[in-house]
């Protein structure tokens, strides 16, 4: 065999090693949140494990003492002292204007994934029942840590010696695809339809 042919042997060799390495590389490298099927209105909706990263979740009777560093969630302006929207169970959920004397829920969190969120819905769940809901509006980037807090009704307290859980129940992306958490929480439909 010529210098050539042994040279064109080890490229060979080489070149079918490195082909499967890229294939591997290429597929662990690929975009979480891959779209897995059509949603209400014709939106897909998006499969991820674990979209937002709940760092603080904390809600307070009574809402007096200012969490540092945090800011007032999104409410709709001059709607009055609650704001309604269907809520991922579909009835309509209405969470409280943010009033520091109020009870309060501080949540602080951060985008998990590669995709700007414009929506999410919370559910505030302690040992595994659910108490209350608030959406935050916005233009959450990747990686960014977002601090707010949201006004929430009082039949949130006591909270049954447990701890307090911030769980994302929905969340709408730039796109329009959406995401829903496959383990919701039991709905408890009193907490739905009627202002408090």
């Amino acid at each position: 065999m010529t210098t050539r042919g042994i040279f064109s042997s080890v490229a060979a060799a080489v070149l079918a090693a490195a082909i499967p390495a890229m294939t591997l590389a290429q597929t662990t490298n690929a975009p979480q949140g891959a779209i897995t099927g059509v949603g209400k209105k014709g939106k897909e909706h998006r499969n991820f494990a674990e979209p937002l990263k709940v760092s603080n979740c904390n809600p307070e009777r009574k809402g007096t003492m200012v969490t540092s560093g945090y800011t007032a969630g999104y409410y709709p302006v001059g709607i009055g002292p609650y704001w309604g929207w269907p809520s991922v169970y579909g009835p309509t959920y209405y969470q409280r204007q943010y009033v520091s004397a109020n009870p309060t829920l501080a949540i602080e969190y951060a985008n998990n994934t590669d995709i700007v969120m414009k929506q999410i819905e919370f559910g505030l769940v302690v040992r595994g029942e659910l108490l209350a809901e608030v959406k935050d509006v916005g233009t959450f980037s990747p990686g960014a840590e977002i601090k707010h807090e949201f006004g929430v009704n009082n039949n949130v307290f006591p909270l049954r010696h447990g701890i307090p859980e911030c769980i994302p129940l929905k969340i709408t992306f730039e796109d329009g695809t959406t995401w829903h958490n496959p383990h919701l929480p039991a709905l408890r439909r009193q907490l739905y339809g009627h202002r408090p």
